[in-house]
């Protein structure tokens, strides 16, 4: 009674087209629902087959996030943690209790500590900072203080940590695990706890995420918050550099990351900035000179504008600090430009999470529920974290020894280290963007030409990989080739060079410059061939969707009839449906997430004075339900209808064939809900359409093209070496022709051949789909009694040190 009296919002995501029915849902709160649903509900759930007896699990775990021995700042993404947290500890049958205001509120105990309920971290994915309060805590620090707060918890019988925020407070719950057993020893002889109690609560268990917008904490490549935080930066660096252009002003940014430069050097990348300023690297001697001298080459090469991002932390050689005012007086003073400076504070820090956020804080929270309940008194402390796109757990103290050697190299002078303790991932972006903002073009060429080409839909990401393709051919020496219109384009001779000073500003900019069609090589092999010839092209980068790789494929097997083709080829997987072979994650489709999500929660927005309606809201992706599924997690969907997961057991739906599969469109879904739930909910059906395709590239999608065409461009270079024989190159192995993909953890060279075996054609998909294992958190959190997870995602242990290869008293 208590949830009909409730407005209720339901959302359903499914992809395109010919989509298989997914498990139906009733609507959250509803008792009752139409019998066919109903019966589609049953019929469609097994048995949850993870932990047999996980449902008579009886522990309870303590949700606290606070930033301790730092400043009490939080993270936007910070809710969806606290949600899946919430829902995954109640799903697996524990007492999930809130910590209000961080440490202090464990301290002061009483209505502090709450108990969660189901209902409490709903309509919450959308909000920024953090519900549950986060608070400075100085009495935590006191023996005192932790002793109150242990009291607090073994009244409650509360024996698991969870803990979000930074090193500070992860450093301090640690130490709070480290002294549990003297603390009860102290308690009891207080007689404030009797020795059943402390005997029920013997030892403590601690599981860390981090949420910290600076990602400054070593071992993850990204912290909750981090990317929401490069979503606020960019967003105001696209509306300044508009009234720069206009102007031809030098615009200087302050953003934050007083330890660590990750921001500054993210934004740079993804804006494409003359210089930046960042802790871990400061410039040489005599810096002020070169920036001038970097200014004004960027001006005499057609530049309008210069951009330059500093970090609050950054410093020269000498650890003096190097300020917004003190970099404007320069260029003003020197060179006499037009110069504007602008703080961005605490903006970095609000707002709505990122689509990236809230996934991230979804994964982290169900992982730290499945990692505390699998802990014994033997486990360490461990955080979860994210590597490359795979979860995994690291031991706390690891984690922040490592971070604070960071800053012990960094004030030894030993930058170089620091850059290298930050992690591969910093380093891949720290050398990239020197590589493209610091590196001169030679005088002398190299007689080679590369050409790029788009191929199939537009994708927001796909110019900023033409930029970096074309700056780093440049730098190396070749002639850039553009062409036009795709496939048509290269068979009918709409190959022109493209020069430095044309693809400035293309990071920021949605679809394809280049312009880009579907067709196939096809019927024009013959021309292609030709055209190759004609222009003297030696090698070719194919950036584009599930087109460019077939278009790639076809080329390869013409080798045998066109001598022309055989020439070193690369396809960079550009597609908001994230459905190329040889790589998890394509350009474009992180856009197109956000938009998604963006959507959805408008349309709850929109629908927040409506009692039970359904949502049904149709994203693009074919077969692939990559959209459908992410989207469904970063908005709180109740359901996502995706091709990939086939159901044969419909009896009380279909009794035909699988061939009627392609008959569960959108509009049959939605004539479904409208018809069975009548007198019970109401259905509302929405088409986002190619509205998905369009818009300004995210930061990731703007860093991710900008390392994709980088990379490229570096391998054609030495395969070219490999292939120049008797006076002329010539490539016809398998590994000359391959694609650029992110497989797990590292960007990677697979030959296109060798990917036949894992594509389904037919569905333009592959046959290996690594987010399908995300796909039974989605349905945990909306809130289904029975789930398969024998296919979900497991995180293993790993130790940090081993990853970033620096043991003590080994040189760097």
């Amino acid at each position: 009674n208590k949830a009909k009296k409730k407005k209720l919002v339901n959302i359903m995501i499914i992809t395109q087209v010919h989509l298989v029915l997914g498990t139906m849902k009733s609507c959250a709160g509803h008792s009752k629902m139409c019998s066919l649903v109903t019966q589609c509900h049953r019929s469609l759930e097994g048995a949850c087959k993870w932990h047999a007896d996980c449902r008579n699990v009886h522990q309870s775990c303590c949700q606290i996030t606070q930033l301790m021995f730092k400043q009490p700042f939080c993270a936007t993404g910070m809710n969806a943690a606290v949600r899946a947290t919430v829902r995954m500890g109640i799903y697996t049958g524990a007492k999930v209790y809130f910590v209000h205001e961080g440490y202090q509120g464990l301290v002061d105990g009483g209505d502090n500590i709450k108990l969660a309920t189901w209902e409490s971290v709903s309509m919450m994915l959308h909000l920024g900072g953090t519900v549950i309060g986060s608070a400075r805590c100085m009495d935590f620090k006191e023996k005192w203080g932790r002793l109150k707060a242990a009291c607090n918890l073994v009244k409650l019988g509360i024996t698991n940590l969870c803990v979000i925020g930074g090193d500070g407070s992860l450093t301090g719950a640690n130490q709070f695990r480290t002294e549990w057993s003297e603390l009860l020893a102290d308690l009891r002889k207080g007689g404030k706890i009797s020795a059943e109690e402390a005997n029920r609560s013997s030892h403590l268990n601690i599981m860390g995420m981090v949420g910290s917008i600076d990602n400054d904490f070593c071992g993850t490549d990204m912290t909750i918050g981090t990317d929401s935080a490069l979503h606020r930066i960019i967003e105001v660096v696209d509306a300044i550099t508009t009234t720069a252009q206009s102007h031809q002003r030098t615009f200087i940014l302050e953003v934050m990351g007083r330890h660590c430069g990750y921001l500054a050097l993210v934004t740079a990348l993804a804006c494409g900035a003359d210089w930046v300023f960042i802790p871990e690297m400061p410039p040489e001697e005599n810096w002020e000179e070169h920036l001038c001298k970097r200014l004004i080459a960027q001006r005499g090469r057609g530049s309008r504008l210069n951009v330059i991002i500093l970090a609050e932390g950054a410093q020269d050689r000498n650890q003096k600090p190097i300020t917004c005012d003190q970099v404007k007086n320069l260029v003003s003073k020197k060179l006499g430009f037009d110069t504007r400076s602008t703080i961005l504070g605490h903006v970095q820090r609000g707002g709505t999470p990122s689509a990236f956020d809230r996934i991230l804080g979804s994964r982290m929270g169900v992982e730290a529920v499945m990692a505390l309940l699998e802990a014994t008194p033997e486990t360490p402390a461990c955080v979860v974290s994210l590597s490359g796109n795979m979860a995994v757990r690291l031991p706390l103290m690891e984690c922040v020894q490592v971070t604070k050697d960071v800053t012990v190299a960094m004030t030894e002078g030993r930058f170089e280290d620091a850059v290298k303790l930050r992690g591969k991932s910093f380093q891949n972006n720290w050398d990239t963007y020197k590589m493209l903002a610091h590196v001169t073009p030679p005088e002398m060429k190299s007689n080679i030409n590369i050409a790029i080409i788009n191929v199939g839909a537009p994708c927001a990401g796909m110019n900023a990989a033409v930029r970096a393709a074309v700056r780093v051919g440049i730098i190396q020496g070749h002639q850039m080739l553009a062409v036009h219109d795709g496939f048509d384009g290269l068979a009918n001779g709409q190959i022109e060079p493209i020069i430095w000073a044309q693809v400035g500003g293309w990071t920021g900019k949605g679809g394809s410059n280049l312009g880009t069609k579907r067709h196939l090589p096809g019927k024009n092999i013959e021309q292609i061939s030709l055209n190759i010839t004609k222009f003297n092209i030696h090698s070719l980068i194919i950036i584009g969707g599930f087109e460019a790789y077939l278009g790639g494929l076809e080329l390869v097997t013409a080798r045998e009839m066109y001598e022309e083709l055989c020439i070193p080829m690369v396809v960079i997987p550009a597609t908001v449906s994230n459905n190329v072979p040889g790589s998890d994650f394509s350009i474009g489709a992180d856009t197109a997430l956000n938009t998604i999500t963006m959507t959805c929660d408008r349309i709850k927005q929109s629908a927040a004075g409506t009692k039970r309606r359904v949502f049904i809201i149709e994203t693009m992706g074919g077969y692939c339900g990559y959209l459908a599924t992410m989207a469904g997690l970063s908005s709180g969907a109740d359901d996502a209808y995706i091709y990939e997961e086939h159901y044969h057991s419909l009896v009380s739906l279909v009794t035909t064939t699988n061939k009627l599969w392609i008959n569960y469109t959108t509009q049959f879904l939605y004539n479904l809900y409208s018809e069975e739930g009548k007198g019970t909910f109401d259905c509302r059906m929405n088409v986002l359409g190619h509205m998905q395709q369009g818009g300004t590239p995210s930061p990731f999608d703007r860093n991710f093209g900008t390392k994709m065409g980088s990379k490229s461009v570096l391998w054609l270079t030495n395969k070219l070496k490999e292939c120049y024989r008797h006076g002329r190159i010539f490539a016809n192995m398998p590994d000359s022709a391959c694609v650029l993909g992110m497989k797990k953890r590292s960007l990677v060279f697979q030959p296109l051949a060798s990917l036949k075996d894992d594509t389904d054609f037919e569905h333009r998909i592959p046959k290996t789909e690594w987010w399908l294992r995300l796909r039974p958190i989605l349905k945990i959190l909306a809130k289904y009694d029975t789930v398969e997870m024998d296919t979900s995602e497991v995180a293993a242990m790993e130790h940090v040190i081993k990853k970033t290869g620096l043991v003590k008293g080994d040189k760097m």
